[in-house]
């Protein structure tokens, strides 16, 4: 009889997977595929489509041929059978697929083959963020940083002994380092986030420096061209092709228009920009594979602070950022000031080159020089810091990067300050924050500068707000106790107090403190022995206090009584209808539970999921009780009423259910 039922199935099998069968058979499996993808609410590439049409195919026409050999009647039923199984277990190969593929591979992926126009240069671009990407793993691995931030590939990882042996600083170090690139770059805006690094990270970070060599002429000069519209020599009377400075991102030369102006031409090096988008895309692969992995990279938001990067590179990747920073910052700039910011010739500036106008003068590192000029040094620092605290307290927008080098004496006196393209940023919200913050050390006062740090920061869960104030006043009586010479330096300090109670600040505050820990040394440089926080606290303390002049705290009184007038005049009315109320028992207190609409929809989700699964279990019960009833109607051939109802209301069970566990993975609980 087995041996019948085998003969019987073997014509069915061949007549299935030769001729018009097959491709039938297939493009039906595949609609089931697309439709069991909708169903299910699992909206996946093609690519995942027809894996799992496949994959249900062949378990589906497996099963089906094992029915067929093993029934007494053959091949009967065996399409019937080869359906019923392919679809069940091509949504359960849907489900497999959710579950089983890193959430949003599969969909970025999709969006990238669907959003490509030229498919060879996509590939190439693609193949190239894959090899960088697998060399930076590898370089991390090499340096014994696999285990720490959870990456798969840890073939070259070193011994532990060896990684004992050198700190978790240096190897992230020498990582970035070795990578090169945008990686050094990287360190280098880590080394300034004293806010969230550990003090003995951010002291190693900084020892990062560039190593860049120059681009020559032959690279330059087409680029130059290009930009310009026209020749060299058409523009400018002199060009000097030795560049003055180079950096990761472009070069600058010394150069003279027609008119007999000198000026300076920074060009952006040829390539970089897709070279800094291969690192940045690499980036932030790292970064979101490290904040799935490790807990502490959550917790300080690695993500945004590569973000915040990547926003901060490409701004330096447009010249034309840079010329408006320029011109901003050259607007508000008084010439009573005393310091000088150089013209932008935007007519002859582009995206990838910028020219600027030439500043004689010698930099503040060349004090004998400046000696010889006959220039008051004590002076020029008094309106350096004058300015610099003007831009950031008041204007809001300040250069990020005042070191020696910025920073000129020019030959017609006074100060000349160059290079914009790193600038701070503050709101009005942070100014006023950061001018209370001043205030509060100058008068060392804790609480006040408690409040205006809370004024702006991000606490973190398990903030203490009376030990965060003991620890500001232990920072304060350290740094600014009697004897004590506060320095920039003491704002490290402060930073370190944030992160070790658990306060974040925004980037801006970092950016904040870095460029007036950089002005310090400027300063310093320029009048040895000057003052700079003392200086600092003074105007600080001339502004705190011009708001608490009489005419001003007058003017303020009068103002809060003006607001306060409309709920002073209610008060009154309110007092005795509470009270009136209170006497004759019917005071009564009402709650609005479930007010915040994200709760709702929140406990709504909860609730739907858990009546689709309470539901779909429940039918499979029935089902299989229907199943398990003998005898009963005909439905067709040898198959009941109750059967039918049966196997139905398994189909419909599964579909709930796998609703359900689908909705769970795309919540990311895997």
């Amino acid at each position: 009889m087995e041996r019948m039922g085998l003969t019987a199935a073997v014509p069915a099998l061949t007549d299935l997977v030769t001729g018009p069968r097959l491709v039938v058979s297939l493009v039906g499996i595949m609609a089931v595929a697309v439709a069991a993808s909708r169903l299910l609410g699992a909206r996946r590439s093609l690519a995942a489509v027809v894996v799992s049409g496949l994959a249900g195919w062949l378990i589906g026409a497996t099963l089906a041929v094992v029915l067929a050999r093993n029934h007494e009647h053959g091949s009967a039923g065996f399409t019937r059978d080869l359906w019923l199984f392919s679809a069940f277990f091509t949504m359960s190969a849907t489900v497999w697929i959710e579950m089983l593929a890193k959430p949003g591979s599969l969909v970025r992926t999709q969006t990238l083959l669907s959003s490509v126009p030229r498919p060879l240069k996509a590939l190439r671009r693609r193949s190239a963020r894959v090899g960088r990407y697998l060399q930076i793993t590898r370089i991390a691995a090499r340096n014994g940083l696999g285990r720490s931030i959870r990456l798969d590939d840890t073939e070259h990882e070193p011994d532990d002994s060896l990684t004992a042996r050198v700190s978790l600083e240096v190897r992230l170090r020498r990582a970035l380092e070795e990578a090169g690139g945008m990686f050094v770059k990287l360190g280098q805006v880590m080394s300034t986030r004293s806010d969230l690094l550990p003090p003995p990270m951010v002291v190693e970070l900084s020892r990062l420096q560039d190593d860049v060599r120059s681009a020559p002429r032959s690279e330059i000069e087409p680029m130059l061209e290009a930009q310009l519209g026209a020749k060299v020599s058409e523009v400018f009377a002199e060009f000097s092709w030795e560049p003055i400075a180079a950096a990761s991102i472009g070069q600058a030369y010394r150069a003279r228009l027609r008119t007999g102006e000198a000026v300076v031409v920074k060009v952006q090096r040829p390539g970089i920009a897709e070279s800094v988008e291969r690192d940045l895309d690499v980036l932030q692969q790292l970064a979101q594979a490290i904040q799935a992995r490790v807990t502490w990279a959550a917790e300080y938001g690695v993500d945004e602070l590569v973000d915040e990067f990547s926003a901060r590179l490409r701004e330096e990747l447009d010249y034309g950022v840079e010329a408006r920073n320029a011109l901003e910052i050259g607007t508000a700039t008084p010439e009573s000031s005393g310091v000088r910011i150089p013209r932008i010739h935007t007519e002859l500036s582009t995206h990838s080159v910028l020219v600027i106008e030439f500043l004689e003068g010698i930099s503040v590192r060349r004090v004998a020089e400046i000696d010889a000029m006959g220039v008051d040094r004590v002076d020029l620092a008094h309106k350096l810091l004058r300015l610099s605290l003007q831009q950031m307290l008041m204007d809001g927008r300040f250069h990020a990067d005042p070191h020696p080098g910025n920073v000129f004496v020019l030959k017609e006196g006074g100060l000349g300050l160059i290079d914009f393209g790193a600038v701070g940023r503050l709101d009005p919200i942070q100014q006023s924050a950061l001018r209370t913050m001043l205030f509060a050390v100058s008068q060392q006062d804790p609480s006040l500068l408690r409040q205006s740090v809370l004024d702006v920061a991000t606490v973190r869960p398990g903030f203490d707000d009376d030990q965060f104030e003991r620890a500001l006043a232990r920072f304060m009586a350290k740094h600014l106790g009697p004897g004590a010479m506060p320095t920039a330096a003491m704002f490290n300090d402060l930073l370190a107090v944030l992160f070790s109670s658990g306060i974040s600040l925004p980037a801006e505050f970092s950016t904040f403190f870095r460029a007036l820990m950089t002005l310090e040394g400027t300063l310093t440089t320029l009048s040895p022995g000057f003052a700079v926080i003392a200086e600092t606290q003074t105007v600080a303390g001339d502004w705190g206090r011009s708001q608490l002049e009489p005419r001003s705290l007058a003017e303020f009184a009068r103002e809060e009584v003006m607001h306060l007038a409309p709920i002073l005049r209610r008060l009154p009315r309110q007092f005795d209808r509470l009270a009136t109320v209170a006497a004759r028992g019917d005071l009564r207190a009402q709650v609005s539970l479930l007010s915040n609409p994200a709760d709702v929809r929140t406990l709504t989700k909860l609730a739907n999921r858990s009546i689709l699964a309470f539901f779909g279990v429940g039918v499979g019960v029935v089902s299989v009780m229907l199943i398990a009833i003998k005898g009963g109607p005909v439905f067709t051939g040898q198959t009941s009423l109750y059967e039918f109802f049966g196997y139905f209301g398994l189909f419909c069970s599964s579909i709930l259910i796998m609703r359900v566990l689908i909705a769970i993975f795309h919540d990311r609980l895997n």
